[in-house]
């Protein structure tokens, strides 16, 4: 029986909060099992809303008292009812209430509100986990000043932060102290932090454009202290960064990170006071690979930004999620394309958000990137709100130009510092700035699904008019209304027959300033003049759209692409189109086209002119979740993985004298994570792949040796990599190695859990199982559960997918167990099931029954039955 789904919340509902809160005073004694919360909130009417009773969220918290300035309130003055505290008798002015509360932090396995692990006391309060401290309006749109005193055992806690600027400490009886800390800046209650524990600091300062001194601390385990260089030296390149892109000074006199180890996100922005899950805080050469670093360089610099887009500009609800997602995200990429490679930042982006969003989007879990409904909103944090929402941002900024738009994120800055806001505030800023109507663009924030674009070409010699008609389709599903054409900007090019551009001449308008045209019309034809000799056409150059571009293209024209397109997006992306249709191809035993392709592929990875990291994007064949999406239904993982192997292996074969000159290379300079060293380093392992695919004992022993010599952890993990995708001895032997080598550190234990759940073989399910029992792994910490059965469901369609259901029954087992744990963890491991309808039968029916299983569970989290339930449909 399937239970009845929780009623949803929905935009249109969205009314002002009845009362504000101007300051919060909070004081918070700490006890494991017993920490007191007393709460002082400075409430007044709301003059934008109507009048009514005070409405306070609480969950998993023991009432103590109440006053109401200052006369403690009966039992019959308010109603706790559930999740909600009310006070219907409220005086019609400004008042102060007092909350007395009791709550556990020892027995919170959610991570969620104030929870203690590890020894440490730490908070997560996003999206509604403030709640879980003190009952309180906990919805972003209400801003409040907060006063924090902690209290607490020295000896065990001689660490006490939360928020903003460190006014105050002291002595205590009984070994006992106190700090206080002050914020100056109103903020949602989301944002808020607490920390306590026996940490090491690691210091520095900032001294900002206006001259202002900024303390910087990081945190961490003690004996940790030599990881966090690199965390320090990203955080300060991020704070130069926004303040020359986006003119944004930080606003405090100190800038504080915690890393902590049991953390169900990446980080969290509270302001002034970011936690991090401290796989992306530590690194050291020998413990973090290439990827790691520029990870943590991200992500400290995403976490950074958002304390403008994000803490001091906010959501005025939580459907406004992507209004600090979406463009934080966007600001992060490009601070890594500024830092980095440009060309290769955006491939690597357009590759997450085709294995990540294009999946949601084309399956049950789809949604706008403005949701219009939730039932828990800690299930859209997802792709589409953030790298769907980073595109929509990126198109503006297209359509707009440089200038324009940084002219319309002043103007956002200006206007709506320290206020709660909308998608539409934020357009309306873009609109202003730029002169532009931006309200048929907005249907990209209303409307769900990935469009595609499909294109056809006419070349009149005579005339010399290259003709280009665009016709955009937008999915639908049964239930929704037909979707509106959406406004996209399309960057494009002519190749000429030398490799070269052409001058682009658009009839009617003349010379293009900018290689961009803009489709807004279901279908509207394009006529570009002054064409010579027939071009190839360069279509969506950069992904300056996020969609799914359809036209019939000879093989020889990917090929040219592939050697002479000047956008290096488009010349990458010619080659993944060349690689799916391969191995469709291979899928029936057809094999021609492949020696074409080699020569070509040689010829790019080979020249030296071209970077090393865009060499090694050119050598990985299209994903299985990109191949799964183009087939789109019946889709049998283990007959594509077998085809895709075989392309490996065909393009191993004819390349090899090359890739082994690759995979030979050695690096003499002292180890840096920089774009050069990190590019010839996946180049170097990239080209062992194919090697291993094409000669797999061969390949094995390169690998083995590789790893046995390597003096950094990105050599180690190229060859790990290379060694778990094969059914070889070698495989064992190096995971064992790598285990006992590691066994101590256990950042590196959850790299053997996940490279354990990569083997492509029906043998991984009985494996996973086996390490669920294993003593590194805790089903209470989420990195090991992501790094074990996230890997398993998420990144091994072969062995998830096994064809007598095993894979699923796995999962929905693990999720089960957990969902009483963690719901929110559970929850995002039930979206691996996101794309079970694109199956073939057998295996589409027994995913759907482990779905039903989940489903039925009694006692099933709103978390976990939200996303069961939306994926059956």
């Amino acid at each position: 029986m399937i239970p009845d789904t929780p009623q949803p919340v929905k935009l249109a509902d969205y009314t002002p909060p009845m009362w504000l809160v101007d300051a919060v005073e909070l004081t918070v004694t700490l006890q494991p099992d017993a920490t007191r919360v007393l709460a002082r909130l400075d409430l007044r009417p709301n003059s934008a809303a109507k009048s009514g009773p005070l409405l306070l969220n609480g969950e998993k918290l023991e009432l103590v008292a109440v006053m109401l300035n200052g006369k403690p309130l009966a039992a019959s003055a308010y109603v706790l009812s559930g999740d909600m505290l009310t006070i219907a008798d409220m005086p019609s002015q400004s008042c102060i209430l007092q909350i007395e509360t009791r709550l556990n932090p020892a027995a919170n396995t959610e991570l969620s509100g104030l929870y203690r692990s590890n020894g440490m006391y730490c908070t997560q309060c996003e999206a509604e986990g403030f709640r879980r401290i003190t009952y309180f309006p906990d919805r972003p749109d209400v801003l409040s000043r907060y006063r924090v005193r902690i209290e607490a055992d020295k000896a065990a806690n001689p660490v006490l932060l939360s928020n903003g600027n460190l006014v105050e400490t002291g002595a205590m009886e009984g070994g006992w102290h106190y700090a206080v800390w002050q914020d100056p800046f109103p903020k949602p209650s989301y944002l808020f932090a607490l920390v306590a524990g026996d940490l090491a600091c690691v210091t520095d300062h900032f001294t900002t454009k206006g001259g202002r001194k900024v303390e910087l601390r990081i945190y961490t385990e003690h004996g940790k202290q030599d990881r966090c260089q690199w965390a320090m030296e990203s955080l300060k390149r991020s704070m130069t960064w926004d303040e020359q892109a986006f003119g944004r000074e930080y606003d405090l006199d100190i800038f504080m990170i915690v890393a902590v180890s049991d953390f169900n996100m990446g980080a969290m922005e509270n302001k002034g006071l970011n936690i991090f899950n401290d796989k992306y805080i530590l690194a050291l050469p020998e413990t973090a690979t290439d990827t790691d670093f520029a990870q943590i360089e991200a992500i400290i610099a995403h976490e950074y930004f958002h304390n403008w887009t994000g803490n001091r500009i906010t959501c005025r609800d939580w459907f406004q999620l992507c209004l600090k997602e979406g463009l934080t995200v966007f600001r992060d990429q490009e601070f890594s394309s500024d830092l980095r490679s440009r060309g290769v930042k955006r491939i690597q982006d357009v590759r997450t958000l085709r294995m990540q969003q294009f999946p949601e989007d084309g399956g049950p879990l789809s949604h706008p990137v403005r949701p219009s409904t939730y039932v828990e909103i800690n299930n859209f944090y997802t792709a589409t709100i953030y790298e769907k929402g980073a595109e929509l941002v990126r198109m503006m900024k297209t359509l707009m130009g440089d200038e324009a738009f940084r002219a319309g994120m002043d103007l956002y800055f200006d206007r709506h510092d320290g206020q709660a806001c909308t998608m539409e505030d934020f357009v309306a800023c873009m609109a202003q700035a730029s002169g532009r109507n931006f309200g048929p663009f907005f249907r990209w924030y209303n409307q769900a699904g990935t469009p595609e674009l499909i294109a056809e070409t006419r070349y009149e010699r005579a005339a010399g008019v290259f003709e280009l008609t665009l016709t955009q389709h937008q999915p639908r599903r049964e239930a929704e209304a037909e979707k509106l054409p959406l406004h996209m900007p399309i960057a494009l090019g002519l190749v000429g027959p030398n490799g070269a551009d052409l001058p682009l001449h658009l009839e009617g308008h003349g010379p293009l300033s900018r290689p961009v045209i803009e489709l807004k019309e279901r279908t509207q034809r394009f006529r570009f003049t002054n064409i010579g000799a027939e071009p190839v056409l360069s279509l969506n150059r950069g992904f300056s759209a996020p969609v799914k571009v359809s036209m019939a293209a000879k093989p020889a024209d990917g090929l040219f692409l592939m050697r002479h397109d000047a956008d290096s997006f488009n010349r990458w992306e010619a080659g993944q189109r060349l690689g799916r249709e391969l191995i469709f191809a291979a899928i029936t035993g057809e094999t021609s086209g492949l020696s074409s392709y080699a020569t070509a592929l040689n010829e790019a990875v080979m020249d030296e002119a071209l970077e090393p990291g865009f060499r090694a994007l050119l050598l990985q064949l299209p994903s299985a979740t990109d191949l799964a999406g183009e087939l789109g239904q019946n889709v049998d993982p283990s007959l594509m993985h077998e085809a895709r192997e075989m392309v490996r292996a065909g393009l191993g074969a004819r390349m090899m004298a090359g890739l082994s000159r690759l995979a030979d290379m050695r690096l003499d300079d002292e180890y840096a994570p920089d774009p050069r060293q990190s590019g010839l380093r996946a180049l170097r392992y990239a080209a062992l792949g194919l090697i291993s695919a094409a000669e797999p004992s061969r390949g094995a022993q390169m690998a083995l040796a590789a790893l046995r010599s390597a003096s950094n952890m990105t050599d180690e993990m190229g060859a790990m990599n290379v060694l778990a995708m094969m059914d070889v001895p070698e495989r064992r032997l190096a995971l064992d190695e790598f285990h006992a080598r590691h066994r101590t550190d256990h950042l590196l234990i959850d790299k053997w859990l996940a490279l354990e759940a990569m083997g492509p073989f029906f043998a991984t399910v009985g494996a996973v199982e086996k390490l669920l029992l294993h003593a590194d792994f805790k089903l209470t910490t989420p990195n090991k559960v992501r790094a074990l059965i996230g890997t398993f469901a998420s990144l091994n369609p072969v062995a998830f997918n096994a064809p007598g259901g095993e894979g699923y029954r796995l999962v929905a087992d693990v999720i089960l167990r957990l969902d009483a744990i963690n719901p929110q963890v559970a929850a995002r491991l039930c979206g691996s099931f996101r794309s079970f309808r694109l199956l073939e039968p057998v295996r589409r029916a027994r995913a759907e029954a482990a779905l039903g299983q989940i489903l039925a569970h009694p006692g099933l989290s709103r978390d976990t039955q939200e996303i069961a339930a939306r994926s059956l449909g």
